[in-house]
């Protein structure tokens, strides 16, 4: 059976609350923008799933289309996009992000 990797996103968004797709891993990521992202989630001790694209251009691809976003790394809470490493780190900045954290009963909506 052929891979749908729109439904495997629209899978993963559903059962994970926070979702992080980069390049690399939280361990290493491979791109400065996604260490970004990742030293911002580390701070904040945001659990979430961090899914590598680097090796993978089908999701690679997927993801960006699914999401409507050129670059990585793509930051998702609930299933909603929150952007990459200059929103995050934006949000970050004015103290939303960690609002966006939060138990979805207790989120804010973004202001960006």
């Amino acid at each position: 059976m052929p891979r749908n990797v729109t439904e495997e996103i629209r899978r993963t968004l559903d059962d994970k609350p926070i979702v992080l797709y980069l390049k690399g891993t939280r361990d290493v990521p491979t791109c400065g923008y996604s260490a970004v992202v990742v030293d911002i989630l580390a701070r904040l001790e945001t659990e979430y799933e961090a899914i590598d694209v680097s090796g993978d251009a089908e999701l690679r691809e997927g993801v960006q289309a699914y999401a409507g976003w050129p670059s990585f790394p793509q930051l998702f809470v609930r299933g909603r996009l929150l952007g990459g490493a200059d929103l995050i780190r934006e949000l970050d900045r004015t103290g939303e992000l960690k609002g966006l954290m939060a138990a979805p009963s207790e989120a804010p909506a973004p202001s960006a």
